[in-house]
């Protein structure tokens, strides 16, 4: 099995969908490219979220459901992505530009009451669109083809609740339901034969896990603030169901398959599709002013089903690092003294490894939160805007390197809502 998960990376072609939001060949494996966990401020801060709690009163922070003591309005996020990749390989100096636009973000979050916070919300989990083709000619004189494809996307909508126990500590739990369906197949034919063989594999996802998040915050001299937090994602509580067909057949007009012949069916469940993950963060800043983290992510590798043999991605870990930074938040003559800049940057080993050779991911981001209207702190809708350039893979064993200039916009609607209203 061991050419079915080299012969995508050796980039004799790939063909993708340019709205599809999977655009990397590195998607053939697994679950597809797993997308970020965050919102658009966040990410803007190299994805720093572990030990965040925004000074203000309007965001909802979802990575760490527990930093969340200063919400007190309802907010509401929509927020989209656009993608372009650069590829690159030393195989045959192979060169290719792929582009995608897509939802990314759509949450909800409300206080319950001072101590207690509530937010819901929708993301694109994972995504795979791949399609490769390998032709080559053989000693006997005819023509042997394998062709590559898959698409699918996974998405998860989360429910967090966050609860303040003293003004320094806080504990929260977001529960994450994930589905979708993920489908794999490799055909292969040759020149002197009649009927295609092909692979197939089909996962059909309904799963369910929890994140336990904490968080401490201590109020130093001089407005300055020191802040701890951990986070811990259980493994599957809920399932996958795998369905595997190695069968023979031929295509007629209209691509609809003929005389299908099954030579082996198998179906399976599993629970370790998505993995267990912790998070340790620290970040030191000053009230209002400005703010510095830092965070250590682990996942482990997590085995699904791919062309009917069990793929088993690595464990991973990513070191971030970043903050923001206002000028003067209530100084109302100059509107760029009211935008918050956001820095950040990040590393990522990777859970994709070929011949020895790690995937790995190295980006830097930036952005800022750019106010709607001239009022204080206590309303600060506004436009998120965000930035990450970066590097994923290597051309080494002639793999693919992917170069990448993300995009993201974010609008934030706050305000608090049903007050009451007083009459003299």
């Amino acid at each position: 099995m061991k050419r079915f998960f080299v012969l995508p990376l050796a980039a004799v072609g790939f063909l993708m969908n340019a709205q599809t939001i999977g655009n990397s060949p590195y998607a053939a494996f697994g679950i597809g490219d797993v997308k970020y966990d965050n919102t658009t401020d966040v990410n803007a801060m190299g994805g720093i979220s572990t030990a965040y709690i925004w000074d203000f009163n309007n965001n909802f922070n979802f990575s760490n459901p527990a930093a969340n003591k200063n919400l007190e309005l309802t907010t509401i996020k929509v927020e989209g992505t656009n993608e372009n990749n650069f590829f690159k390989s030393n195989y045959d100096d192979l060169k290719a530009t792929k582009h995608s636009s897509y939802l990314s973000n759509i949450t909800i979050a409300f206080p319950l009451s001072p101590k207690v916070k509530f937010g819901l919300g929708y993301q694109p989990y994972s995504s795979k669109k791949y399609s490769v083709l390998n032709t080559e000619t053989l000693s006997t004189g005819g023509g042997k083809a394998s062709l590559f494809t898959g698409e699918g996307t996974i998405s998860t909508v989360q429910a967090a609740l966050s609860y303040q126990i003293s003004p320094q500590f806080g504990v929260g739990l977001r529960s994450n339901f994930y589905f979708g369906n993920l489908y794999d197949i490799n055909e292969l034919t040759y020149s002197t034969a009649e009927l295609i063989n092909g692979y197939e594999t089909k996962n059909k996802i309904k799963t369910f896990n929890f994140t336990l998040g904490t968080a401490y915050q201590k109020v130093l001299e001089n407005d300055k603030k020191l802040t701890l937090g951990a986070t811990y994602t259980f493994g599957n509580t809920g399932q996958m169901e795998t369905r595997y067909v190695n069968s023979t057949y031929f295509y007629t007009p209209g691509q609809v398959k003929n005389n299908v012949s099954i030579i082996d069916e198998q179906t399976s469940e599993d629970k370790n599709l998505i993995p267990m993950e912790f998070s340790l963060g620290a970040g030191y800043g000053k009230d209002g002013k400005w703010f510095w983290g830092t965070q250590v992510d682990y996942k482990k590798g997590e085995t699904i089903q791919f062309l009917g043999q069990p793929f088993a991605n690595e464990n991973s870990y990513k070191i971030a690092a970043g903050g923001w930074y206002i000028p003067n938040y209530n100084n109302f003559r100059s509107y760029f003294s009211r935008v918050t800049y956001r820095y950040g940057a990040y590393y990522e080993k990777g859970n994709l490894s070929f011949m020895g050779t790690d995937i790995n991911k190295f980006a830097l981001t930036g952005g800022v939160s750019l106010p709607f209207e001239n009022k204080g702190a206590s309303r600060m809708s506004g436009i998120d805007l965000g930035i990450e350039l970066g590097k994923r893979g290597t051309l080494d064993n002639n793999m693919v390197r992917q170069n990448f200039v993300n995009l993201r916009i974010g609008l934030n609607f706050a305000d608090k809502w049903f007050r009451k209203t007083l009459y003299d």
